[in-house]
């Protein structure tokens, strides 16, 4: 592990890099008026003095304002990531040079040093972890039980890591009580849909350069992720094909104008491949043996076991890095399928992630949980929990008013007569 001149304890890749990621870092907080109210708030009542908080977060610009916030409301942070191509080493540098936050994380680490800086994050002894995707959570109940019984509760920001904890929680397993940001309403209509949408389809333009005009886009998986991929894909001119395992999305995917069938069906015709399911091994054998040759397949659900990597690796008789974030497989029938981002998640890998305005309303949501659970952990179970609703409208509210936008408010007489039953016709 590293130190800065400051003797703080971290792992970035150069901390010569924080000149450039404070400019990214102060570009994202420009988009960032819904934080910055709440950091004010922080600063003047100082709600988390002497809490610790290990964060298990994508290292972003977005996540470093997010960081500052919390520093600034009295918490001592400690950052790790929370995948292996996520990272913006400027921005990690300057979270320690600039901000004096610890960071432990680096773009394209392996395997072993990912959990070696999890563990980092863990040596911090939190009294509050925030996790993207329950890693985090799962080496402190498996490895380092010594430090979970001084964790109060913690926060959980994505689809995938919600389903584990729920899983958890249903086993009894579970040792604290965690809120799922991510099924807040400003969190997932907004983060999921508009900001991977986006995101995703930033990501795929980057690495590869082609055009999705006229192309075969499938996405497998219709939720708030598969939704607007769907739709920012159509936006760029893509013939769009669903696939989904769930009936009623499948219906949904239909009536929303896309063409909606098996992948066994779509692998045979797609150009562009990415998935959102939160599953494992959504493309598979059966589904690389039929691709066209120079299929694009990618993933931008939060762990890389969505394609079938391992597989796809014993059927290929060679492979080679064709560009950034590109690995061209040659199959033995001389077709070529390019994996991008090795299968991890492709708006994050090769492009920036969720622009900072959407992620305004999600690191929100993160902050005023961790106010939530510091004030009310004594009363709360060992379980995963919804945001509160008050704070969910609250960020929504602040969010229109940071856009200049004004809505209506019910009048008593209209209130009365949501609440009532007796007045008909």
């Amino acid at each position: 592990m590293s130190t800065t001149p400051t003797q703080i304890n971290c792992d970035v890749k150069n901390l010569d890099l924080a000149d450039m990621g404070k400019k990214r870092i102060d570009w994202a907080n420009q988009s960032m008026n819904v934080l910055q109210i709440i950091r004010k708030e922080f600063i003047k009542n100082q709600p988390l003095k002497g809490i610790r908080i290990s964060a298990c977060l994508h290292v972003t610009a977005e996540t470093a304002n997010l960081a500052v916030c919390l520093r600034d409301g009295g918490a001592d942070v400690v950052l790790c990531a929370s995948n292996p191509l996520s990272t913006q080493d400027d921005v990690a540098a300057s979270l320690v040079r600039d901000y004096n936050v610890p960071v432990f994380a680096i773009k394209g680490e392996d395997n072993e040093t990912y959990y070696q800086h999890i563990l980092a994050a863990i040596d911090h002894k939190p009294h509050i972890t925030m996790d993207d995707g329950a890693d985090l959570v799962n080496v402190l109940h498996t490895k380092r039980t010594d430090v979970i019984d001084g964790v109060i509760g913690g926060t959980e920001e994505t689809t995938t890591g919600v389903i584990r904890l729920r899983a958890m929680a249903k086993e009894g397993v579970l040792r604290y009580p965690i809120i799922a940001v991510n099924d807040a309403d400003t969190k997932h209509f907004f983060d999921n849909r508009y900001g991977t949408g986006q995101s995703t389809i930033d990501g795929i333009i980057r690495a590869t350069n082609f055009l999705l005009a006229g192309s075969k886009f499938v996405i497998a998986g219709y939720g708030w992720c598969g939704r607007g991929l769907a739709s920012r894909a159509r936006g760029a001119g893509a013939e769009v094909i669903v696939t989904e395992v769930d009936p009623t999305k499948a219906l949904e995917a239909v009536m929303d104008g896309f063409r909606v069938m098996s992948m066994n069906e779509a692998a045979k015709i797609g150009d562009v491949f990415c998935t959102v399911t939160g599953n494992k091994n959504v493309l598979s054998k059966e589904h690389f043996e039929v691709m066209k040759n120079g299929a694009i397949i990618s993933n931008s659900g939060h762990f890389n076991v969505e394609i079938d990597i391992p597989t796809l690796e014993k059927m290929a008789s060679s492979k080679r890095t064709t560009r950034h974030f590109v690995e061209e497989y040659s199959m033995k029938d001389g077709r070529k399928i390019n994996l991008l981002g090795e299968g991890r998640l492709i708006n994050l890998a090769a492009a920036e992630g969720h622009p900072p305005s959407v992620m305004d309303m999600s690191f929100a949501d993160q902050a005023l949980s961790v106010d939530h659970v510091v004030k009310n952990h004594s009363k709360m179970e060992k379980t995963v929990y919804t945001v509160p609703v008050e704070l969910d409208k609250r960020v929504a509210r602040l969010k229109l008013e940071s856009m200049g936008i004004k809505i209506d408010r019910l009048t008593p007489e209209q209130e009365e007569y949501l609440a009532g039953w007796s007045e008909g016709t």
